[in-house]
């Protein structure tokens, strides 16, 4: 389950939280998530840019503090949640195969709608209508996105 490079061990794990808070941290700042919205196209790529800021954060918005702090969970959870899953999911000693790649993807999906769910119930007017809504959007993020991650770990391992 470990690689040694130059004097450094990674983990599958290690690996994916890491590609995960890149993601999160590059995608999901206000200034992307601006951009995304009111600079992308109706078309496959536009939504897939858009997608790209779900896990969206912010420390000052004029949104209520609880829907700034539920996004600001549902940020740091998607990463936390990333490495439960993945090491749940992931054999150890996981070498280049199929199975590295899809079991990487489908734990980042699993992470993204548990954590889209989870931090659902912090808004303002919590519902378990809007839970479910946060969790497909997690969902749909996870199915699109997670292909990156994926990637990131299956080219980290030999």
């Amino acid at each position: 389950m470990t690689t040694t490079a130059a004097g450094r061990v990674r983990t599958v794990t290690g690996t994916a939280v890491l590609a995960a808070l890149i993601l999160v941290i590059a995608f999901g700042n206000p200034a992307y998530t601006d951009w995304a919205k009111n600079h992308t196209s109706n078309d496959a790529w536009g939504f897939f840019l858009k997608q790209l800021a779900w896990p969206t954060w912010s420390f000052s918005s004029d949104d209520s503090v609880r829907t700034i702090l539920a996004n600001d969970i549902k940020a740091i959870l998607l990463i936390v949640l990333t490495g439960v899953f993945v090491s749940l999911m992931v054999a150890a000693g996981s070498s280049r195969s199929a199975r590295l790649f899809f079991s990487s993807w489908g734990a980042y999906v699993f992470a993204a709608a548990s954590a889209g769910l989870l931090a659902a119930f912090i808004q303002v007017d919590a519902s378990l209508r809007g839970a479910f809504g946060w969790a497909a959007g997690g969902g749909v993020y996870g199915l699109f996105v997670g292909w990156v991650l994926a990637t990131v770990v299956f080219a980290s391992r030999k």
